[in-house]
Parts: C-alpha cells; sequence; structure tokens
C-alpha cells in the first residue's frame, strides 16, 4: 500500500526524529523509572532483561554472564539502556535493531558513539540508523557464547528482522525478539507490505513451536487480547489470558516475555 502522508514524514523526515525525541523527553518525566516494572529471565549463562522505553517500548539486553558481552534489542531510549549497562557491568557488542522506525532505532547512534566496537545489525533494505552490518534470512551472529539468527519477517516494514536467541545449550527454550512483527495475541500494523506478506512473515514465527519465549517490541498486550475477545467470546483460554494480563497491568507489571 501507499505509505500514509504521516507515516512518510515520520519515517523518511528529519520531522520524524524531532517526534521521537519529543517522545523520548514527554516519557522520561512520566515515566522516571519505565512504564513497567520488568523481570529479568535466566537460563544458565543467559540473562535477559527488558527494558521499558518510551510510553509502551521495550528494549531487551540480553546477556552472557559467562564473558560480560551483551546485545541490545532496539535500544530506544539510549539513556536508559545506558543505565542498565554499567548496573549489570557488561560490554556492548551489538545492537539487533528489528526495523528503522526511531521508537526502535533511536538509541543506535548515541550507544555506537559511546561503544565504538559495538556492530549494528539489521536488514539493508530498511534505513536502520548506523547500520555495520546487513543480514540475510537466517543468518547467524554471535554475541560471547550466544547464538542468534535472524529472520526475515517483511510487513511492518520492507526490512524487518526478527531475531531467535537459540537458549537450548543453556537449558532453556527459543526466545523470540519479534520487534514489531509480533505482540501477545496481535501484530504490528502494514506499514509496507501487503496481508499476505504479513502472513507469512507470521507463519515464520510460528513455526519456531508453541514452546517459544515472546519478547515483543510492545506492551500491547491488554489492547491484543481485549480486540482478540471481540472476534472470539467463547475462547476459554484467551480468557484466561486476558484475566493474567490485566492483572499484571493493574499492578504496572510487564506481560513479558510469554
Amino acid at each position: 500500500p501507499v505509505p500514509l502522508p504521516r507515516y512518510s514524514l515520520y519515517s523518511r523526515t528529519r520531522l520524524g526524529y524531532l517526534f521521537y525525541r519529543r517522545q523520548v523527553k514527554k516519557a522520561r518525566e512520566r515515566y522516571p523509572h519505565g512504564h513497567s516494572v520488568p523481570e529479568p529471565v535466566g537460563f544458565g549463562v543467559v540473562k535477559i532483561l527488558p527494558i521499558p522505553v518510551l510510553s509502551n517500548n521495550y528494549s531487551y539486553l540480553v546477556i552472557d554472564t559467562s564473558s560480560g558481552r551483551a546485545a541490545v534489542v532496539d535500544p530506544s531510549d539510549p539513556l536508559a539502556v545506558q543505565a542498565v549497562i554499567e548496573e549489570e557491568g557488561v560490554l556492548l557488542e551489538a545492537i539487533l535493531c528489528t526495523h528503522k522506525h526511531w521508537d526502535h532505532s533511536g538509541g543506535n547512534a548515541a550507544l555506537r558513539q559511546r561503544h565504538g566496537a559495538c556492530k549494528v545489525y539489521g536488514s539493508a533494505l530498511d534505513a536502520v540508523p548506523e547500520l555495520t552490518n546487513p543480514l540475510a534470512h537466517r543468518e547467524r551472529l554471535s554475541v560471547g557464547c550466544l547464538s542468534f539468527e535472524a529472520l526475515a519477517t517483511p510487513g511492518h516494514t520492507v526490512g524487518h528482522v526478527a531475531y531467535v536467541l537459540d537458549a537450548a545449550p543453556f537449558g532453556g527454550p527459543r526466545c523470540l525478539f519479534s520487534g514489531d512483527l509480533l505482540f501477545l495475541a496481535g501484530c504490528g500494523r502494514l506499514f509496507e507490505g501487503s496481508p499476505e506478506t504479513m502472513l507469512a512473515s507470521l507463519d515464520t514465527a510460528v513455526g519456531l513451536g508453541e514452546d517459544t519465549l515472546l519478547w515483543p517490541g510492545h506492551e500491547y498486550a491488554l489492547e491484543c487480547l481485549g480486540f482478540a475477545r471481540l472476534l472470539e467470546p467463547d475462547n476459554a483460554a484467551l480468557q484466561r489470558k486476558l484475566r493474567w494480563a490485566a492483572q499484571r497491568r493493574h499492578r504496572a507489571r510487564s506481560t513479558v516475555s510469554s
């Protein structure tokens, strides 16, 4: 579809960057400690820390605790990400960027300036800021002893990439960092792809298996589950999940991972 005029301004002009900066400033004032209470998850030497940023985004710091090397997924707010890096005392080796939108890539430049050897991974089809290492579909990358696989998942943007962490060697499940491809009970808006393209990308994610842990780019659980209930009012599993999410959000608890 032809991009909406406002979307073109956001994604292709400096006005979009200035709007993002305003978003960051307002979110820091409104949520000085983040919009949600995150809960770190660990498997062996793997440690995953959700970082609540902006009004509903998540960045993720993924650490190999045996070497102190780390990757960050979608660093929206570089100050929030840097604070966690310093708290954990790790070396930032890689930025895994799912797509070009500022609320996922806006911290790339500041973090690269601070961590000079840090590589920025993403698709060459997206205008990812500071991209140093373009990735192809199914290409792998390593951070310490951690192995990630890049999945080309276009639809939200033409070059959207999801990342799969293989935690099996450490006794954990696959972990899907899905950006704006997939949320808990929902998917991203189709800005640059057709429904058929998005469905094929969602099929790629579903193919990972039901035991995969989902780490999405936004805290959209209540909105997505509420809409899903309108479509499937008799779905008992959906109703249980909605109650679970509502209880967590009532206490400002994160719904990731799921």
